[in-house]
């Protein structure tokens, strides 16, 4: 999946935090803690990178965190025990992840979809489902274009650079794929004007059962 952008992170991982910082600290940190709030039993970080959400893990869920990209974990282990938690950091793609079916109680992804090609977002989404119990839920945290004009015009003046460092873009809709996916929207708000929004999804009531019914 994210082999399209693992060259770019492996080499900017020694100064994510520092490019993402300003972002982090003004406000991408207090949007974390609206995903997490209320989670436990066994949670999915995924495309975790440094670990940015791991200040905000909820304690009593059992946390376990992916990313393609092995330079990326290497902060996210590093700060991992800055903070004295205790997760596992595994490095997977998200096409292919190799847990079992119905094995995630939630799955969590912070500004993930938003570097991940439109030609994949249906695939990764269907992963996703696939790890998630049915009575699950899938929490995404992501970008979208403003509808607003004078926002959508700063939005196009700083993609160039949201591109060149992160590999990521404004433009991506994952929600074009949910019906495909078989995800169903229980929540969608925006957090931070028009451009933020944060959705939680479950396996769709048919899906599930046609997963049950196949044992």
């Amino acid at each position: 999946m994210l082999n399209v952008n693992n060259k770019k992170y492996e080499r900017i991982a020694p100064l994510y935090d520092v490019l993402d910082g300003p972002y982090e600290v003004g406000w991408k940190r207090r949007l974390r803690k609206v995903v997490f709030n209320d989670l436990s039993g066994l949670v999915l970080d995924a495309g975790c990178g440094t670990g940015c959400n791991l200040p905000v893990y909820p304690r009593n869920a059992r946390m376990i965190g992916v990313d393609n990209s092995p330079a990326m974990l290497v902060r996210a282990r590093k700060r991992a025990e800055k903070h004295g938690c205790n997760v596992e950091f595994l490095e997977r793609d998200l096409l292919r992840t190799n847990f079992p079916d119905a094995y995630f109680d939630h799955v969590v992804a912070t500004f993930v979809f938003c570097v991940i090609p439109d030609d994949i977002q249906r695939d990764v989404l269907l992963e996703m489902r696939r790890i998630c119990k049915p009575q699950g839920s899938i929490r995404i945290l992501d970008y979208t274009m403003s509808k607003k004009a004078p926002v959508r015009t700063m939005m196009r003046i700083v993609s160039p650079w949201l591109n060149f460092a992160f590999s990521a873009r404004y433009t991506a809709e994952p929600e074009h794929y949910y019906d495909d996916a078989d995800l169903q929207v229980v929540e969608e708000r925006f957090l931070v004007g028009d451009v933020v929004k944060y959705t939680t999804l479950r396996p769709a009531i048919a899906a599930a059962a046609r997963r049950v019914a196949a044992g």
